[in-house]
């Protein structure tokens, strides 16, 4: 296969000789665009070198993600949640009358909880306070950093699991150990059952540049959210 084409001095992709790039294989050194790479204990694979890995699994990058690419574009659980939360926040800020609907019959309020109304639980993960900005903000700020990423590797249908299992679990411990008449939203348990999950894939790969990035930005958004009322 050509590494270079006539018009750029750059290698190619390997697998995509119409993509010049910088990144090569950790294993093998061959050169590898964004879209092949696959993310080792240390540093970047190629397909070919990642599918020889034990427990690796091989992931076809371009049935995965598609000719365009793109940041969320394997990642469309992790689009959606945001998508949605985002939307909903919007029409509720604009409309007094959404907004009351919306609260009424989608917060996680344990009286109503109590009375049989068990999807609240999983509701109130889409609604954020309308009070304070930094409620959305920080949750979907947090998921943007951290839930392609997640994701791509676990895939979609995992990760839906796991983040809405999170967020269950989360009104489930403001359910059993909050007041009875108490109201919650937002998808803080979820975003925490994110970070737990980063903290873990961060810690075993601590010591590459990749892994301490992702420890770092972990612990300053715990340090924020700390710091939230």
């Amino acid at each position: 296969m050509p590494e270079s084409s006539p018009h750029d001095t750059h290698p190619v992709c390997y697998r995509h000789p119409d993509r010049p790039t910088r990144l090569r294989c950790s294993e093998c050194g061959k050169p590898i665009c964004v879209e092949c790479s696959i993310d080792g204990p240390v540093g970047q694979k190629c397909p070919d070198c990642a599918a020889h890995q034990g427990r690796g699994q091989y992931v076809d990058a371009r049935r995965r993600v598609g000719a365009t690419g793109g940041a969320f574009a394997a990642a469309p659980v992790s689009m959606g949640i945001i998508a949605v939360a985002v939307v909903i926040h919007l029409l509720r800020l604009g409309s007094t009358e959404f907004n009351a609907t919306v609260f009424e019959n989608g917060a996680q309020a344990n009286w109503l909880v109590a009375d049989g109304e068990w999807w609240r639980v999983f509701s109130a993960m889409f609604l954020h306070s309308t009070r304070s900005f930094m409620h959305i903000l920080f949750n979907m700020y947090a998921l943007y950093l951290f839930g392609p990423a997640l994701e791509r590797r676990v895939g979609s249908i995992p990760f839906a699991a796991m983040y809405l299992a999170s967020g269950a679990a989360g009104g489930a411990f403001f359910f059993l150990l909050g007041d009875i008449r108490s109201v919650a939203v937002g998808a803080s348990g979820a975003i925490f059952g994110l970070f737990g999950a980063w903290m873990f894939v961060s810690w075993k790969t601590r010591f590459t540049p990749a892994g301490r990035a992702q420890f770092q930005r972990l612990a300053v958004l715990l340090a924020i959210n700390a710091a939230l009322p």
